[in-house]
């Protein structure tokens, strides 16, 4: 019979395997310093597998690994800020719009790269909310499955998402340094 640490090291390694390079594009859009990508990547790792000694399947692995892995985003960056004493930045203050590309630097060209740099700053200039809705959509997750990893409404969702794109779209055209009128 297999033990709970074997299970637990299992359900993990399919996690890692499925969602391991979603992990990544997590950790670059919520943490623009590398230092502080790697530790936040380390930190939600670390937490998805302590997770799995509750996981009862109640909802899917993606599910659960997404909603692992923002609790442990959210807690790091909220930390950090404490620790700076920045403040969040609410939707209502911040506007632009765009979507996430390949991680694979090789594929994009050099303005590419520099629009996907930029448009990850003004994310991470989000509430951690936000940002948690607006990542969870760019990686292609539903509505309804980015409301239960977030606990609010699929019609709050899609209401939010309309919104946030909106934002970015008017901070990225506009400069993304103005304040909103």
């Amino acid at each position: 019979m297999p033990t709970t640490d074997n299970v637990q090291d299992d359900l993990y390694r399919d996690a890692v395997a499925s969602y391991g390079a979603a992990l990544v594009r997590l950790a670059r859009a919520w943490e623009a310093d590398p230092d502080a990508r790697k530790d936040l990547l380390q930190e939600m790792h670390l937490a998805l597998w302590r997770s799995f000694r509750t996981f009862d399947a109640r909802c899917s692995l993606r599910t659960w690994v997404y909603r692992v892995a923002h609790n442990a985003a959210t807690s790091h960056v909220l930390r950090s800020r404490r620790r700076r004493s920045i403040p969040l930045v609410s939707i209502e203050e911040i506007e632009q719009e765009g979507g996430l590309a390949s991680e694979n630097p090789d594929a994009r060209s050099v303005e590419q790269a520099q629009i996907l740099d930029r448009l990850y700053a003004l994310i991470q200039r989000l509430n951690p909310l936000d940002r948690q809705v607006i990542l969870l959509y760019l990686e292609g997750v539903d509505a309804a499955a980015i409301g239960e990893v977030t606990g609010i409404s699929p019609g709050y969702v899609a209401t939010k998402i309309h919104r946030i794109k909106n934002i970015l779209a008017d901070q990225f055209h506009n400069g993304g340094d103005h304040e909103r009128r």
